[in-house]
């Protein structure tokens, strides 16, 4: 597995297709790793569209998005899976983040968290609002996930608001 971008170094770029639920709709449009000057990000590469763990991360990071609002830090889910699979997982679980297709797994590569078997492990990256990589949590076994508080205690320390 490569190691990815170093912390402190710029973040790779990627524009990637995906969807968000906005009131009752999915949007579906391109999300562009630079296109949110000025705010943190937060990517949360996991394996798969409703399973077990996945669907406990993504539950959770949903639920705490005004946490994420409230520190200027905005949230992206990325996996294999295309857009009618992330549209059904959020639909069913109501989830509000962006939800990005990396069918190729092109951009976990870039990250370094391609793997083989179940593509890609489960991992956050919080890039700054200056588009450098401030934070990183690469899991070698993808049972648990690192929690609202934890990114948020992290989140505080690089982009205060």
């Amino acid at each position: 597995m490569a190691s990815g971008p170093q912390i402190g170094a710029p973040a790779p770029e990627f524009t990637l297709p995906g969807g968000a639920l906005v009131g009752e709709e999915f949007v579906r449009r391109d999300y562009v790793r630079a296109d949110a000057p000025g705010r943190a990000l937060v990517l949360a590469f996991y394996p798969g569209d409703n399973t077990t763990v996945c669907t406990r991360q993504l539950c959770s990071y949903s639920s705490g998005l005004e946490v994420f609002e409230g520190l200027g830090a905005d949230v992206w889910g990325i996996s294999p899976q295309g857009v009618d699979s992330h549209e059904n997982f959020a639909r069913v679980r109501g989830l509000r983040m962006p939800l990005l297709v990396d069918a190729d797994r092109a951009v976990a590569r870039s990250y370094g968290v391609a793997a083989p078997g179940i593509g890609v492990r489960r991992s956050v990256f919080l890039i700054g609002p200056d588009g450098v990589l401030r934070w990183k949590h690469v899991a070698l076994v993808g049972a648990t996930f690192q929690s609202v508080d934890t990114l948020a205690a992290r989140l505080a320390e690089i982009a205060p608001v």
